[in-house]
């Protein structure tokens, strides 16, 4: 049975821009989404930390320290807000997840960890 877990998590972005008049996406810096293992084009969740909204949309690739909300997801948050960008996948067993935390003035890589499976001992 296909279920779905976390595959990839950019924790603190800071929305640097909103270009409402765009087709859509989220435009992340190259450099996070790589760290995390989220490609370009893939579907994301944002979680905007600053006033609760939650919507799917897909990561573009952007320039070092963009966090920009483009399309109707610019009416989702304010620049300044802090967010988090979540990828999942589906499989049969978690197989882990990397997790990018981000400084939040300038949203560059601070801090990598990962989540691991945890051992049928652990749980």
């Amino acid at each position: 049975m296909l279920r779905t877990f976390i595959h990839g998590k950019i924790h603190g972005l800071r929305i640097t821009e909103l270009k409402l008049n765009y087709n859509g996406s989220a435009e992340v810096d190259t450099a996070l989404l790589e760290a995390s293992g989220i490609e370009p084009y893939e579907q994301i969740q944002v979680v905007n930390m600053t006033n609760g909204e939650r919507f799917v949309t897909y990561a573009f690739p952007g320039q070092p320290g963009a966090f920009t909300l483009n399309g109707g997801a610019a009416r989702l948050g304010a620049v300044g807000d802090h967010c988090i960008v979540i990828a999942y996948r589906q499989e049969e067993v978690f197989s882990g997840a990397n997790v990018v935390f981000v400084d939040p003035v300038d949203n560059r890589l601070k801090e990598t960890m990962r989540y691991e499976a945890a051992q049928p001992s652990e749980l």
